[in-house]
Parts: structure tokens; C-alpha cells; sequence
């Protein structure tokens, strides 16, 4: 006589979920984009918004170098450089959360950034296919 095997489970995942992948590939920007877009290679979700994260985070960042060294070269005029900074860095801030919380409403599917999403999503996409 036999006896019954109980069930075998699956291992447990080392992985995190498709919603928390996508919420922190937001968290440090294209520094925590180029993580995830490596780490959550086999989700083409979490692949995207690793993706939208490191362009728009990149350009931002590139953006404000950029005004910054024109602020400081230029002296009195400079101090206009410096003011379009600080406005870009809070408009910065406010995609930041704004991505965050909808990578959290949608579950993490496929999801283009608030505001700026039109013109980030087409070279996210480019750029999350290139990597397998």
C-alpha cells in the first residue's frame, strides 16, 4: 500500500512582485531604473517602467548639470539659470511621486509616466526591448 505524497510547493520567489518591482524602480530615480531594468528582466512591465525611469531621470539630471554650470559661469545672469533649475527639479519631484503612485494603483502593468509620458514611452520602450 502507498502512501499519499503531499503536495509539493513551488520555492518560495527571490523575487519581488511586478507592483513593488515597478514602484522602486521610481525610488532613486535612473539609479534605481538601471537596477530594475537588469533585475526584472523576465517582466517586460517592470522592464518599461525601469526604463521610463532612467530617461526621464537621466535628462533631468543631465538638465540640471547643464543649468547649473551655466549659472555659475554666468554670474548675475546666472541667477535665472539657477531658478529654471530649482523649477525643473520640483516639476522633478512631482512626476517622481506621481509615477510611484500610479505604478501602485495599476499593479505595475505597463503604465507611461504622468505628464511627460508621450514622449518618454517610445524611447522606454526602445530601450527595455534592447535588454534581455
Amino acid at each position: 500500500m502507498t502512501t499519499p505524497q503531499p503536495p509539493v510547493n513551488p520555492p518560495p520567489s527571490a523575487g519581488l512582485d511586478k507592483k513593488t518591482s515597478a514602484i522602486l524602480s521610481y525610488v532613486l530615480g535612473w539609479l534605481t531604473g538601471i537596477i530594475f531594468l537588469f533585475v526584472g528582466k523576465n517582466d517586460p512591465d517592470v522592464k518599461f517602467h525601469a526604463s521610463q525611469s532612467i530617461i526621464f531621470f537621466g535628462a533631468v539630471s543631465v538638465v540640471n548639470i547643464v543649468l547649473s554650470v551655466l549659472g555659475s559661469v554666468l554670474g548675475v545672469v546666472g541667477i535665472l539659470f539657477s531658478l529654471v533649475g530649482l523649477a525643473v527639479a520640483i516639476f522633478a519631484v512631482v512626476v517622481w511621486v506621481m509615477a510611484m503612485i500610479q505604478a501602485n494603483n495599476t499593479g505595475g502593468v505597463r503604465a507611461e509616466l504622468p505628464i511627460v509620458g508621450k514622449w518618454v514611452a517610445p524611447y522606454a520602450d526602445q530601450l527595455a526591448n534592447s535588454v534581455n
